[in-house]
């Protein structure tokens, strides 16, 4: 065999993470400029742009960091189906992954998901169930639990709630990379809570450079909201990852609001923003609208191609 086609048959292999694992992480960091006009010269805010990831969103680096470690565990092998909850990022993910590593993927997720991530995670290959939608994500991980309860031996069930791989992602990369990227100068730093991973993560890292950083969480205002992938922690099931000790604070958005400010950064900034960003960007102006100085970086977990036909892009038409 040539040595060329013994690289390509190298590159092929599922076990060296040649291609889409590698364009993971390193996401830019965006300044905004028109919707912070009104804010003091010397503060700046910025948003962690995730949907450069190749599957769209943040969930691509919990997602692979958890593979790679239930690889090198044993936990994970071609005769297991990966199964887990999802609201749609992090099965897109999963998805993902696995159908470039030749992974069967069993996805559980709240029958009411937009379209757009429900097709996609057909795309990839990923098998579908479909749970009570009033029962949101929670009702997907408890399905996700009966079936591994029934037949252990069958699935690799990451738990993403629950796994500490999840936050450690973020702490290998996300807070490397927004401190590296603000030259050290990050003061604030908002992320959404779902399995609060990100916040976990990165606020961890973030406190070691910096200890007078200030953590800000951001969760719906009510159980019954339209703000996919996060979490009213009060009236749902706390991921197992969470620590309330790591945000220095949380703040609470509406949906209405939400959807204005996604709006507001397509039209105003040229960033088409998902619902979940939209939050995070409110609460951050929240934040830097206090302050005199500081550098505040809110995290835009995906993009609004995920919610195309989401009535959020109607309602000012």
């Amino acid at each position: 065999m040539s040595t060329c086609i013994q690289q390509r048959e190298t590159r092929r292999s599922p076990s060296t993470g040649w291609e889409i694992e590698r364009l993971i992480g390193n996401t830019p960091l965006i300044r905004l400029r028109r919707v912070t006009r009104s804010l003091p010269q010397g503060v700046q805010v910025f948003i962690k742009a995730e949907w450069f990831n190749p599957g769209g969103s943040v969930k691509d680096r919990p997602a692979w960091n958890m593979i790679r470690v239930a690889e090198q565990e044993g936990l994970l092998t071609p005769d297991k189906i990966l199964i887990d909850a999802t609201s749609g990022n992090t099965g897109i993910a999963y998805a993902m992954i696995g159908a470039a590593r030749g992974y069967r993927v069993q996805l559980c997720l709240p029958a009411n998901a937009n379209a757009e991530r429900k097709r996609m995670l057909r795309a990839f290959g990923a098998e579908l169930i479909l749970t009570d939608p009033r029962e949101q994500t929670d009702g997907a991980i408890r399905k996700v639990q009966q079936m591994v309860e029934a037949e252990p031996e069958r699935y690799f069930y990451p738990d993403q709630y629950n796994n500490p791989a999840n936050w450690q992602a973020h702490y290998q990369t996300t807070g490397v990379e927004i401190w590296e990227q603000t030259q050290g100068e990050v003061t604030h730093f908002v992320a959404g809570l779902g399995t609060s991973g990100t916040m976990m993560g990165t606020g961890r890292r973030l406190k070691e450079y910096y200890p007078g950083i200030r953590l800000v969480a951001v969760q719906p205002d009510s159980p019954f909201h339209g703000l996919e992938g996060l979490k009213h922690l009060e009236t749902a099931l706390v991921p197992g990852i969470y620590d309330p000790a790591v945000p220095d604070e949380i703040m609470e958005v509406s949906t209405e609001q939400a959807h204005a400010m996604a709006r507001q950064l397509a039209r105003e900034e040229g960033l088409f923003v998902g619902i979940s960003a939209g939050a995070a960007v409110c609460c951050a102006l929240r934040v830097a609208e206090r302050i005199s100085c500081g550098t505040v970086v809110a995290l835009a977990p995906d993009g609004g191609s995920r919610y195309i036909t989401d009535p959020l892009w109607e309602e000012e038409e």
